[in-house]
């Protein structure tokens, strides 16, 4: 499997370390190239710089870590192209609210997951995974000993799910399925089960308890 993270902002670089120091060869993608070439001349030989284009070509896996509103733009580009792809959502529907904090930008009951989902075309294989951490999480909670953090993720392809699955573990976390993506809202910022609505951040055993 060919996993690709297209955005290198908080979450994508973060995850891409994770991966990489999992063991995790990963394609690096941004509309800034020079971008991708910096953080993959830093993570090693595991890493491969390449263009957007060429992430959507290869990627059997294809990890959108940009803003919510990016994503859509992104699956109206590509459209039939991401056919027959796995693809991970780890967006959040946010934006600032003037007030030092954020405000959701769809409706309290709407999930970006389901959102995205209904938009990639028939054949696409979306998953909802590595937004339910805050960013910092991403570096600090990786391989966190003695139990590691959960890592949790929404699918309704069983199989796809579980390719996921594969890669949150690589990524230092262990996985916990909270359902299909119609569960997306729960992981979610806002969301019963993301770090920001959680008093600590629990084992994979201690997660399956709030489920």
């Amino acid at each position: 499997m060919t996993t690709a993270i297209v955005g290198l902002g908080n979450i994508g670089s973060r995850l891409a370390a994770d991966l990489v120091d999992g063991g995790e060869p990963v394609l690096l993608a941004s509309r800034d190239i020079k971008q991708a070439q910096e953080l993959a001349g830093r993570l090693g030989e595991r890493a491969t710089a390449v263009s957007v284009d060429d992430a959507v070509e290869r990627a059997d896996v294809l990890i959108l870590a940009v803003w919510f509103d990016t994503i859509k733009e992104l699956v109206t580009q590509y459209g039939d192209r991401l056919s027959g792809t796995i693809v991970v959502d780890p967006s959040n529907p946010i934006a600032p609210d003037g007030k030092g904090g954020f405000t959701k930008t769809i409706p309290a009951s709407e999930s970006s997951g389901q959102v995205i989902a209904g938009l990639l075309p028939p054949g696409a294989r979306p998953v909802k995974a590595f937004g339910t951490l805050m960013a910092d999480s991403l570096s600090t909670a990786a391989n966190r000993t003695p139990h590691r953090a959960v890592g949790f993720y929404a699918a309704d392809d069983t199989e796809a799910g579980d390719v996921v699955a594969d890669l949150i573990r690589a990524a230092g976390f262990d996985p916990l399925k909270v359902g299909g993506i119609d569960q997306s809202l729960r992981i979610e910022v806002f969301g019963d089960l993301h770090e920001g609505s959680l008093e600590t951040l629990p084992s994979a055993a201690e997660a399956k308890n709030l489920l």
